[in-house]
């Protein structure tokens, strides 16, 4: 890390710095531009309790970080070199990563698992390159809900009703260095979808976690509410986080072979197929999430695998041979990068090693495969799949595995401790 350059843009008075929590929620701190080489020699003080907050950021005891130990440091320092920021002037923005005081990697760091499935397909001689499209809604602060009415998918007079937060989103976070190819108005109102050029596998969690923050930040400054919330509205469209996965050897795209889905592809899809549910938790890790998981929503619900099928868990595109990729289709868009993508390279390269073959083409409608296992509904289904899941602890590692479960299990308790208002409409006058 040494040798990279973490030099300030001229004119820089503020850097904002920040990485990924234990849910991939990008935290930080904003640092004046007159201690930042102090910053890039001994890092920046936070407590490791920043990887063991819920979403809410409430914290407790984990055998890692707890009252015991009094919820010691770790250091923060800069992985990428301090962007300027379009928006405003003389603030740069900078990727961080975590390295404890022993100056070796935070176990509790998500991040860990991605970086050990990279090495993994490095020494297998690959790099895997990953593209990623994620839905978010732009709501009205004051009402939490859309501006505009009606489904205009793909509505060019949409997006131009929409062009004035939309553009700079797009502009702004693109001059921040992650690379967007195009936007536009998804299947509900205010809901929208961004694609993120493909690349390293951790460099594209790494943008989700800056693109999800950068989001939000910008509509915060355009007068809009941005959630990535798996399903805010159960009546509409919930949002997806499809990944793009290709493996990249000397150049060329293994997977691809004359345009066509290569045999290391098909077992890299055997792979990705065979872990799918046992997985669950890292696409969902809430109980709204599951509530995507519904026939006939272009969520998948099991894991049927196609070709250019948008019914279906796994969907292969071809084409040239740069082109050709497997898109894994059924995560939430709120859900953790780093977990996300190390569980499903983790499985890709199982396949690979295993030789694994997937099932029969789906050439019809997913939905109505009875011979796919389907994909958990629920969270406490998910849970069960992984609480004594030895691959995915070993994907995961222990801590962050037993963090994962144990965040799962306040959840559900959370849930089932409360009496809803359609409840109460429903049955106070009733009986």
């Amino acid at each position: 890390m040494g040798e990279t350059d973490f030099s300030l843009p001229e004119g820089t008075h503020t850097v904002v710095m920040g990485m990924g929590d234990a849910n991939g929620i990008m935290r930080g701190k904003r640092i004046p531009a007159g201690h930042w080489d102090n910053i890039c020699k001994n890092g920046n003080a936070y407590s490791i309790a920043t990887f063991a907050v819920d979403m809410t950021c409430d914290v407790w005891d984990t055998p890692y970080v707890n009252f015991d130990n009094g919820y010691p440091d770790f250091h923060m320092f800069p992985a990428t070199k301090p962007v300027a920021s379009p928006w405003e002037e003389g603030v740069a923005y900078c990727f961080g990563r975590a390295e404890g005081m022993d100056h070796k990697p935070v176990p509790l760091d998500p991040r860990n698992a991605l970086i050990a499935q990279v090495e993994r397909a490095a020494a297998m001689g690959y790099e895997v390159n990953v593209g990623t499209e994620l839905e978010f809604y732009l709501l009205d602060p004051e009402t939490m809900k859309p501006r505009d009415k009606g489904i205009d998918v793909y509505g060019l007079a949409r997006a131009a009703e929409m062009e004035h937060v939309l553009g700079p989103i797009r502009r702004h976070i693109d001059a921040c260095g992650i690379p967007l190819e195009q936007s536009n108005p998804e299947y509900a109102a205010g809901q929208v979808e961004v694609n993120i050029r493909y690349g390293e596998a951790l460099q594209a969690a790494d943008r989700v976690v800056m693109f999800r923050s950068l989001v939000k930040q910008l509509a915060i400054v355009h007068g809009y509410h941005a959630t990535f919330m798996a399903k805010p509205f159960f009546e509409e469209s919930g949002n997806g986080f499809h990944v793009h996965h290709s493996l990249w050897k000397d150049g060329k795209n293994v997977m691809a072979d004359g345009g066509k889905l290569s045999a290391a592809g098909m077992n890299y899809l055997g792979g990705l197929q065979a872990r799918m549910v046992e997985a669950s938790i890292t696409t969902a890790a809430t109980p709204n999430a599951y509530r995507r998981i519904q026939p006939y929503s272009f969520c998948p619900s099991n894991n049927t695998w196609g070709g250019d099928n948008r019914t279906v868990g796994l969907r292969v595109i071809e084409g040239s041979d740069s082109a050709v990729r497997i898109e894994q289709r059924n995560a939430a868009a709120d859900c953790n990068p780093y977990l996300l993508l190390a569980a499903q390279i983790a499985a890709g390269l199982d396949g690979i090693e295993r030789g694994l073959q997937p099932s029969v083409k789906e050439e019809g409608n997913g939905y109505e495969n009875t011979e796919a296992t389907p994909l958990p509904t629920d969270l406490s289904t998910a849970v069960e799949l992984a609480r004594n899941n030895d691959w995915l602890k070993g994907v995961m590692g222990e801590l962050v595995h037993e963090f994962q479960m144990q965040q799962a299990d306040r959840e559900l308790d959370f849930f089932a401790q409360q009496v809803t208002q359609v409840e109460i409409d429903r049955y106070m006058t009733s009986f």
